[in-house]
């Protein structure tokens, strides 16, 4: 790999707004500065009237492999995510088998390693029986522990008190848990059971997964982590009432309780189920207008830390089941950062914040290695925006191996310009390269000390 110039951008990084050049020479970037002097041998990239950001790092993803690849694969919805500007992500481990032992763990790198477009890095599963396993974790190759204190996709509910507390007990790495309260979920089932059957309208789901169910579940966690010490991270916030478990009053670098917000969770509200039913079931469920305002005002306010997509594809056909039988979650990885760039200055939310949150945020709060900048000695992470071509969803334009998004038909006023991974230009004229070159992210967790077991 040669050298790399990138022109007449305005870059957006750490709060700031440049105008200045970019050299990368081979991985990294190795000049950020005005009139940068170049020899012959350097390419040039004039990205005049273009944005450049640092690649997002996509800290909730669900590429499902292995055993559930009728759905998606790490191929597939990697390249998706190249498309979409995600430079890195963290895959979640409730794939079949679930990623809960070192063994499995191990098989999903390799897998990754062959076939992965972005970079990759996966969670590492939390039952109610394996925290000898989760005290195996090398910390400088896992992003953190992932516990499903509700239910979802992949069986991996944690419901053993005694075993939580233990696993918030005994791992340095941050813990990052899906928060709804199980039995509220269940009781709100059976009345709502009770009056429809089966044939459950899918308006009802915010009411079944209801703001108290995501409330009652987010309280226990955060209590938890001010009782044992833990890192805590708190996925997917979809309610009002949860932000007040979070606060700004601290750097995010120095919380040991942190919040992140998904995007589909700030563009649609529970008034649009009645246009898109199953398309836009997801756990938690998507929730009221004075909800999604409240939530854009937290990503504002630095209530919130991180935005992430949760990106879950499903097929086609498993999401037209009945509203009990159908499963939640959806595919975004390839629109996420069009629709935060589309939806945030309706909320007062400058490119700058949301680069803070998709990029610096959750490097920083997963302790990731020299990635989620532009700076120099940094990775070459990066991503050209064009702010005056639009992008219109078309099936035919989709990456997903599932071959449908709820942004069908959606114009977004950008467009992802290029993609660049490592030094190297992936995507650019709206096509992929053909060649996979996701890089394993690294880490600088340090290991919890023994005499904090308990």
């Amino acid at each position: 790999m040669g050298k790399l110039l990138i022109k007449n951008a305005t870059v957006i990084t750490e709060g700031n707004r440049l105008e200045e050049d970019v050299l990368i020479e081979g991985e990294v970037i190795s000049s950020v500065s005005k009139n940068i002097q170049i020899d012959s041998d350097t390419e040039v990239i004039d990205a005049d009237g273009l944005i450049l950001i640092p690649g997002m790092i996509d800290d909730q993803v669900h590429f499902r492999e292995p055993g559930l690849t009728h759905k998606g694969n790490i191929s597939s919805e990697s390249k998706a995510a190249i498309a979409g500007g995600v430079t890195s992500y963290i895959e979640m481990p409730n794939t079949s088998p679930n990623t809960t032992t070192i063994e499995e763990f191990n098989k999903k790198i390799s897998i990754a390693s062959i076939d992965s477009y972005s970079n990759f890095s996966f969670m590492f599963g939390g039952t109610n029986d394996n925290l000898d396993e989760i005290k195996k974790i090398d910390p400088t190759e896992v992003a953190g522990i992932k516990l499903f204190l509700g239910s979802s996709t992949g069986k991996m509910l944690i419901d053993n008190l005694n075993s939580i507390e233990k696993i918030f007990s005994s791992t340095s790495l941050p813990i990052s848990a899906h928060c709804e309260d199980e039995q509220t979920i269940k009781n709100n089932s059976k009345k709502y059971k009770e009056i429809y059957g089966e044939n459950v309208p899918m308006e009802c789901h915010p009411k079944i997964r209801s703001v108290e169910a995501c409330y009652k579940s987010s309280k226990y966690a955060t209590d938890l982590a001010k009782k044992t010490g833990a890192r805590l991270n708190v996925f997917h916030i979809s309610t009002q009432k949860e932000l007040d478990l979070f606060n700004n009053k601290l750097p995010v670098e120095e919380k040991k309780i942190t919040a992140e917000v998904c995007a589909h969770h700030l563009w649609f509200t529970d008034k649009d189920y009645k246009k898109f039913g199953s398309k836009i079931k997801w756990n938690p469920a998507i929730k009221s207008q004075s909800d999604k305002d409240a939530l854009w005002n937290a990503i504002k306010e630095d209530k919130i830390d991180i935005i992430a997509s949760d990106h879950a594809p499903h097929t086609e056909i498993e999401k037209e089941n009945s509203y009990f039988n159908c499963p939640s979650g959806g595919p975004m990885v390839q629109h996420t950062i069009l629709s935060l760039l589309d939806e945030s200055p309706k909320h007062g939310v400058s490119i700058e914040k949301i680069v803070e949150k998709i990029a610096h945020n959750p490097s920083k709060i997963f302790k990731i290695k020299k990635r989620g900048f532009i700076k120099e000695g940094y990775y070459a992470d990066i991503v050209l925006v064009d702010p005056n071509s639009p992008t219109l969803v078309s099936k035919k334009s989709l990456l997903y191996k599932c071959g449908w998004s709820p942004f069908e038909g959606v114009t977004f006023s950008s467009s992802i310009h290029s993609t660049i991974l490592n030094g190297r230009v992936v995507y650019s004229n709206g096509k992929v390269n053909d060649n996979p070159h996701g890089k394993t992210v690294s880490y600088t967790h340090l290991p919890l000390p023994t005499n904090r077991e308990v």
